[in-house]
C-alpha cells in the first residue's frame, strides 16, 4: 500500500493525536507493528493502522478514553485484540497474540525501548518481544520469517538473546529453525551476530530428540503457527491439537 501525500499528512495527524490523547489519559502501551519495525530496522512502510500493545488489564482504560472523545471503538477479540476507528484509519490494540502464547505482561513495560514517533516520547515494545511474535507468525498469507531475519541482521548484537530463549524455551525449535534459516540467508554475517553458545545448546537439544521414546498421542502443533493450513490434520487425520484441555 502506498499513501499519497495527503494521506501521509492524515495518518500522521491521527497517529499524533492518538498518542497525546494516551498520554494525557495516563494509560500504560507500548508502539508495535511497522513503527517497531522502523524502530529497530529502519525499514519503513506505509500503514493506515497502529499497533498499540498493553496488558489486559489496560485496554478496558484505553478504549474508554477513545470512546470519550467520540472514536468508533470495538472489541474484536477478547482473548487479544481491540480496535478505535478513524475514518479509514485504525488502531490496533493487543494484549496478547491469536496463539494466545505471546501474552503481554510486566516484562515488557520494563524492556521496552524509549524513543520518539510523531514528536511525541513513547515506548517501544522489546526487540526481544518483537521477534517472539513474529516467530509464531508462518502462514501462507503472512510469514514473517523475512521480518525476523532483518531485525536480527540490523539489531541482532544488542538482542538479549538469553530472554528470548527464555520466552522460546518451550518451543525452541521454531527458534532453532529460524537461526539456520538466518545462517542460509545472510552467510558472511551471523558468525558475527548469532552467539555460538544458542546454536549450540539448540543443536543438542535437536539431537537428544533422537534418545527420547515418541509421544504417545499423535499431536500437531501447526496450528500454532499456520491456524489455517493444519486444520486438515485436526480435522482429517485425527491429530490433536496443541491445546490441552482440562477436565
Amino acid at each position: 500500500m502506498i499513501e499519497t501525500a495527503q494521506q501521509k499528512l492524515e495518518s500522521e495527524a491521527f497517529y499524533k493525536q492518538a498518542l497525546e490523547l494516551l498520554n494525557e489519559s495516563g494509560c500504560h502501551y507500548m508502539l508495535g507493528g511497522a513503527f517497531a519495525m522502523f524502530q529497530y530496522t529502519g525499514i519503513f512502510r506505509d500503514t493506515k493502522d497502529l499497533d498499540i500493545f498493553c496488558k489486559s488489564s489496560e485496554y478496558p482504560k484505553i478504549l474508554k478514553a477513545f470512546a470519550e472523545k467520540g472514536y468508533r471503538t470495538e472489541l474484536t477479540d477478547v482473548r487479544w485484540l481491540a480496535k478505535v476507528f478513524h475514518g479509514e484509519y485504525f488502531i490496533d490494540i493487543i494484549f496478547d497474540t491469536v496463539n494466545n502464547i505471546c501474552t503481554v505482561d510486566d516484562y515488557w513495560y520494563e524492556r521496552a525501548t524509549i524513543g520518539k514517533f510523531a514528536g511525541i516520547d513513547v515506548k517501544f515494545i522489546p526487540v526481544e518481544e518483537l521477534i517472539w511474535c513474529k516467530l509464531y507468525v508462518q502462514n501462507r498469507e503472512r510469514n514473517d520469517s523475512a521480518d525476523v531475519n532483518h531485525i536480527i541482521l540490523r539489531y541482532g548484537k544488542d538482542v538479549d538473546w538469553k530472554h528470548l530463549l527464555y520466552r522460546m524455551d518451550p518451543h525452541w525449535h521454531i527458534l532453532l529453525a529460524q537461526l539456520l534459516i538466518f545462517q542460509f540467508v545472510y552467510p558472511a554475517d551471523y558468525r558475527e551476530i548469532l552467539p555460538q553458545w544458542l546454536f549450540d545448546d539448540l543443536m543438542n537439544r535437536a539431537h537428544e530428540q533422537y534418545d527420547l521414546p515418541a509421544p504417545v498421542e499423535k499431536v500437531c502443533r501447526g496450528p500454532m503457527i499456520d491456524q489455517t493450513q493444519y486444520q486438515v490434520d485436526i480435522k482429517e487425520w485425527n491429530y490433536k491439537s496443541y491445546t490441552i484441555t482440562t477436565i
